[in-house]
């Protein structure tokens, strides 16, 4: 039971990481650059929006480039 469990989220592991490190750098890189909303989208949800992507990419091609 908990191996198959364990599978599961090691199998999502690069989409976790996506939303919960890329996201906020990209989110604090942003406001580094005072750009607190980007065409009246919040920073965060452009960080969440590239970490998902950035993360499923990866999950589906196995690499992260």
């Amino acid at each position: 039971m908990s191996e198959a469990i364990l599978k599961a989220v090691f199998a999502w592991l690069p989409v976790i990481f996506g939303i919960g490190f890329i996201a906020p750098l990209i989110m604090q890189l942003l406001a580094y650059q005072q750009l607190t909303a980007v065409g009246g989208i919040p920073a965060i949800w452009i960080g969440l929006g590239i970490g998902f992507v950035w993360g499923s990419y990866a999950k589906i091609r196995g690499r992260w480039i």
